[in-house]
């Protein structure tokens, strides 16, 4: 096994009195697909948002590269990209202004070419010039997939990437993020169609109530119980089915 992209020891979060996540030890390593599954509330968000520089643990470490999250900032969110859950987007831009603009916050400048590679992949190309409120939903979606990856991040975090969109465009997703592993980017997804991650991950994490309960090789953990859908593995550890599956 390759050696940790991103590193997680006894890595605490509390809110009050609420546990987020309660000391997660996690290897994940370079040119694979992770999935993490869980419930609302399980921990998911939190963890991405610590290792992307959001959120700052109680206690524990991250490291990216090997580089502490905390004090090695500047690095880290450097070499992650993060897509997040929630569709977020300037609705005074243009597709293009929008890429151009995310890439001024990392000090790039970018090329035509490159512009043209980004919106190609993710069939934007003829929306460049369209304001980005007149996207639909799953056009968005695409445009903060372009956005996290202005930067060519070593590592990308995919929150819940095609909650809403129908499933050809889910597919077409799926195919890209293959492409992107297979490249060498690093790819955290996390995703309430568990289909989607029994299609994609490499590897299958899960957290309940900020503790992992299994972490395992996809296609090990699917010949262990004998050939059963990764739904009725997911059900028989926290108890109940995961929102919005198919």
């Amino acid at each position: 096994m390759s050696a940790p992209v991103v590193q997680l020891r006894q890595l605490v979060k509390r809110y009050g009195d609420l546990t987020a996540l309660g000391g997660v030890d996690l290897d994940i390593v370079e040119g694979e697909i992770f999935g993490l599954l869980g419930p609302n509330g399980a921990g998911k968000t939190t963890l991405i948002s610590i290792v992307a520089g959001l959120a700052r643990a109680t206690s524990g470490t991250a490291t990216v590269l090997g580089r502490d999250v905390v004090k090695d900032y500047r690095f880290t969110r450097r070499v992650v990209g993060l897509v997040p859950q929630e569709v977020n987007f300037d609705p005074f831009f243009s597709v293009e202004e929008a890429l151009r603009f995310q890439a001024g916050y990392f000090g790039l400048r970018l090329p035509d070419a490159r512009v043209e590679e980004i919106l190609g992949a993710l069939d934007l190309l003829p929306k460049r010039h369209v304001n980005a409120r007149a996207l639909s939903g799953g056009m968005k979606r695409r445009l903060l997939i372009a956005k996290a990856l202005v930067h060519e991040p070593r590592v990308l975090f995919l929150d819940e990437p095609t909650a809403g969109v129908d499933v050809e465009l889910r597919r077409a997703l799926w195919a890209y993020v293959r492409r992107l592993r297979d490249r060498g980017t690093t790819i955290v997804l996390t995703t309430h169609y568990l289909e989607e991650a029994e299609e994609l991950a490499d590897r299958i994490g899960i957290i309940d109530r900020g503790t992992l309960r299994l972490v395992e090789d996809k296609a090990a953990l699917l010949a262990r119980h004998g050939g059963q859908a990764l739904e009725e593995i997911y059900v028989s550890l926290v108890g109940k089915r995961q929102e919005g599956a198919a």
